[in-house]
């Protein structure tokens, strides 16, 4: 039989789940206090991709020069 240093099997279960979780909860901790920030660029991007789709489909014909204004006015 295994030795796992006089804890036994049920001893090594609860050792390693509270290992878990306090791993688990440093990572959540470090999170709050590091919150990950969004960079500018990222809504930039955001923006010309949403106008390209516009432009695709006013080009199409699937949207009207009214319809094209205003939803180039709420997107931006």
């Amino acid at each position: 039989m295994i030795d796992f240093g006089g804890m036994g099997a049920f001893g090594l279960i609860i050792m390693l789940l509270f290992w878990v979780g306090f791993i688990a909860l440093a990572v959540w901790l470090v999170g709050l206090l590091f919150p990950v920030v969004k960079k500018q660029s990222d809504d930039g991007d955001a923006l010309l991709a949403a106008q390209e789709v516009l432009k695709a489909h006013h080009a199409r014909g699937e949207l009207t020069d009214e319809q094209d204004q205003q939803m180039l006015k709420t997107i931006q």
